[in-house]
């Protein structure tokens, strides 16, 4: 007898997480005599808990298909950490109970690093709770840190991003420098690995391009070191472009931008590390500057998206369904690099209790000995990724995007407490 499927889109979202969604309902049709329907839940996990499933097959045809060219999270999403089970198992009872109510038989979670452990642990739990559940997770980052997988959904999109944001914003500073602007400053995402900041490098084709310094988590903030760089390349160039990751460090390892508060996950909440690079150049050279947060526009970006990001990310949804059916369980499907010259990828596999809340860090190598650029082994695993255009439709001017209905299926079951 088929089972219905239960997905959900974790985190923040990306340019990208949309075309695995689609990717994976348009799989999901295909294999009727196992999966009969593929409900959504609304904000993500929240919803499971909740009881708000959205039944994903009375949308058109049309309408899914349009999720692949559609950013952020069509059913929404949430950042929700589960109550571990030895201290309290009601949550992970209640959706086993939500599950059976719905003869749910399952579980896909599209996440990072703290929704695979969820997904693992509702794999593990499902068996011992008396209700057996195949559970699938399916990488989502922009910040390219989940282990296994050769980079995740998101990222190259983001990055192509960031390359493209830095290098346009260069010429509009050198344009300036001789009267005006003699520093340009763009922070960025990654918390614990530079990633995403690496990516700007990709538009320094020659050694005089911009950025000319990039600033990474991994690599201790030294305050002498950086300014004696800025002030060089201002004089050099006339103007000085950087990059830089918003969890940039101290030696004592202390965030440049902690805010002293914290997100539902424990993280530290950060307060935006370019305003204070940008005072400490003001306060020790004088130059005068400017500044931007990339923010939620480097993940919402799909008219710029990767055309590789998005068929990776739809490859991993249908291949998510593919290894549901075929038994597999507590697993995430990754993208194998093939080769980078031509770029060549296929679909492997990872084990869950593997990936759970591992981060991948950038290696040293990637990385220039000076600690302010990458390097050219880093340039080579980045470049693939930012390849290729997959504009969405335009109309009048700008693009078109799906908003679906998300109507919600009858509840079976009592609120929860």
């Amino acid at each position: 007898m088929a089972k219905n499927a239960f997905y959900a889109q974790s985190g923040g979202v990306t340019a990208v997480i949309n075309a695995t969604a689609c990717g994976l309902i348009e799989t999901a049709k295909k294999y009727k005599k196992h999966i009969n329907k593929v409900f959504a839940g609304k904000n993500g996990i929240i919803g499971a808990l909740n009881e708000e499933l959205i039944d994903t097959s009375l949308e058109s045809r049309q309408a899914i298909a349009a999720l692949r060219h559609t950013p952020a999270g069509a059913f929404g999403s949430c950042r929700f950490k589960l109550t571990p089970f030895e201290k309290d198992p009601s949550q992970y009872q209640r959706l086993m109970e939500v599950f059976a109510a719905h003869n749910i038989g399952y579980f896909f979670y599209n996440g990072g690093g703290d929704s695979q452990d969820t997904a693992y642990k509702v794999s593990q739990l499902g068996e011992k709770m008396g209700y057996p559940i195949t559970c699938i997770g399916i990488p989502k980052t922009v910040d390219n840190d989940l282990p296994f997988t050769d980079n995740c959904p998101g990222f190259g999109s983001v990055a192509k991003y960031v390359a493209v944001s830095i290098r346009e914003a260069a010429f509009d500073v050198a344009s300036m420098a001789a009267t005006s602007t003699k520093v340009f400053i763009l922070e960025v995402m990654g918390r614990h690995a530079g990633w995403i900041a690496a990516a700007g490098g990709l538009a320094q084709e020659n050694k005089n391009d911009a950025p000319h310094i990039i600033l990474f988590p991994e690599i201790a903030f030294n305050r002498e070191k950086f300014l004696k760089r800025v002030d060089e390349c201002v004089k050099k160039f006339g103007y000085c472009a950087i990059v830089v990751s918003e969890g940039v460090k101290d030696a004592e390892g202390k965030f440049l931008s902690d805010a002293g508060l914290k997100d539902a996950f424990g993280h530290t909440q950060l307060g935006g590390v370019a305003p204070v690079i940008a005072e400490l150049i003001k306060s020790s050279l004088g130059y005068k500057y400017h500044w931007a947060v990339a923010d939620y526009l480097q993940r919402a970006a799909r008219h710029i998206a990767s055309k590789a990001d998005v068929e990776q990310a739809y490859a991993l949804g249908k291949a998510a369904i593919e290894f549901a059916i075929q038994g597999k369980n507590a697993v995430m499907p990754i993208i194998v690099r093939k080769s980078s010259k031509p770029y060549r990828w296929t679909i492997g596999e990872a084990k869950l209790k593997d990936v759970a809340n591992v981060e991948k860090m950038m290696p040293r190598n990637f990385i220039s000995k000076d600690g302010f650029s990458i390097t050219e082994t880093c340039r080579q695993y980045l470049q693939p990724l930012i390849t290729g255009e997959d504009y969405p439709p335009y109309k009048n001017g700008l693009p078109q995007y799906v908003r679906l209905q998300n109507k919600l299926i009858p509840k079976k079951l009592k609120p929860k407490k």
